[in-house]
């Protein structure tokens, strides 16, 4: 079964392409990231230059998200994607001539992020509503489990291929940057689908709708807003470098160790999830996921051991990757085609501001209450989350199959 399943999956061939054309992508965005980084870094030498690198790709992927939802519905969601990939090859061809040209300037970087947060905007409800396009139903979830595996791959491979092709010089980054960005728009362009625009007139009206349909969608709202408020309270990432070196006395080292665990947890279970989807009992096990991500928070803030605390981290991205794997599969069946695009972008707003706020109130509540006291009281929280949103949406936590079977006649 587990050879069959996988077998089938590597028989859609146009899900092929555009999975290879996601882990290109993504490396090349992870890669051009360590590498604009450092070299503001070295530019400006100032962390709070680092921080507006974050910032300026931030807000303009918030501010364009539903616009794009709408574009996504409305055309070739392949070719959106591949548009966005060839702008990300264009930035570091710009930042290749402009490094060898002598004019790599904190402005430039600055309006490189802008631009790059503009194409993440686009990128993200393209991509998401497009795969349920190109795999049969039953194969959704695998396909779904295996779109998350190829982004953990990237995730762990391409920091660290870029630091280590950045000793050679950011040009060398920019370059396999470029030429995989390009790699990726090219695969994209080959990807052929039924292409079924959305009737809804370009208005406001349609841009909101998909707000509308989330928040009417209990099952959708419950899943969506769990992610939001679980990786909101629960995040320890930004507090990372005070518990390698004051209390893990770990060092860079160790502090490479620690941010590669979850991604290393959250590979696996994608792919045991690619072989072995989730069959029944799927609200209980998504909330169940996330409580066990609340308590292995709670284990990370208190360890003062090396081993533990990796092996914590490890499960958060674990536990993580169920409620990922499980919510983008309930998306895209509750969202009929024409919707997809704009319910990815309400999707990809909450995901983004989880992230982001998420690093500010880990740091805000260790200001308060110290590193160790804001995991822990995050780890509790996202305990309390779990709790509450069993009770509070139970269509969400009463949820059997991730495919509902036909009502009988």
């Amino acid at each position: 079964m587990l050879n069959n399943r996988l077998s089938d999956l590597f028989a859609q061939r146009q899900f092929v392409r555009f999975w290879l054309a996601r882990l290109a992508g993504t490396v090349a965005s992870q890669m051009l990231m360590v590498a604009v980084a450092w070299q503001m870094y070295d530019i400006t030498s100032s962390a709070w230059d680092l921080g507006l690198v974050g910032l300026f790709q931030f807000v303009p992927a918030l501010l364009m998200a539903l616009p794009a939802g709408h574009v996504a519905d409305r055309l070739h969601r392949a070719r959106i994607f591949a548009f966005c990939m060839a702008i990300q090859g264009g930035v570091a061809l710009l930042l290749v001539g402009a490094t060898q040209g002598g004019f790599a300037t904190r402005g430039l970087i600055l309006a490189v992020a802008v631009a790059l947060g503009v194409a993440r905007a686009f990128q993200m409800p393209a991509q998401q509503a497009l795969t349920p396009q190109l795999v049969p139903q039953a194969l959704l979830p695998g396909a779904v489990a295996l779109s998350s595996s190829g982004v953990q791959i990237a995730v762990i491979c391409g920091p660290a291929l870029g630091g280590v092709l950045y000793v050679a010089g950011p040009t060398t980054v920019y370059v396999c940057g470029a030429l995989l960005s390009l790699i990726s728009c090219a695969l994209t362009l080959s990807v052929r689908y039924l292409h079924r625009p959305s009737g809804l007139a370009p208005t406001w009206r349609s841009v909101f709708v998909g707000v509308s349909f989330v928040w009417h969608r209990k099952v959708l709202l419950g899943a969506i807003s769990l992610d939001l408020f679980a990786v909101l309270l629960g995040g320890a990432v930004a507090l990372l470098p005070i518990y390698a070196r004051d209390i893990l006395d770990a060092g860079p080292v160790g502090l490479g160790l620690l941010r590669s665990a979850p991604a290393v947890g959250a590979l696996v279970v994608s792919l045991t999830l690619t072989h072995w989807p989730l069959q029944r009992r799927v609200g209980h096990r998504l909330l169940g996921a996330v409580a066990l991500f609340g308590v292995a928070t709670v284990v990370f803030g208190l360890s003062t051991h090396f081993g533990l605390s990796l092996l914590a981290l490890t499960i958060t991205g674990a536990a993580d990757s169920v409620s990922v794997v499980t919510r983008q599969t309930l998306m895209q069946l509750e969202t009929p085609d024409e919707m997809r695009g704009r319910v990815a972008a309400v999707n990809s707003i909450f995901i983004g501001a989880s992230n982001q706020l998420g690093e500010f109130e880990s740091g805000a509540t260790a200001a308060l209450f110290g590193p160790v006291g804001s995991v822990v009281l995050g780890g509790l929280g996202t305990l309390l989350i779990a709790a509450t949103w069993l009770r509070a949406f139970p269509a969400l936590a009463q949820r059997d199959r991730m495919i509902q079977p036909a009502p009988a006649a």
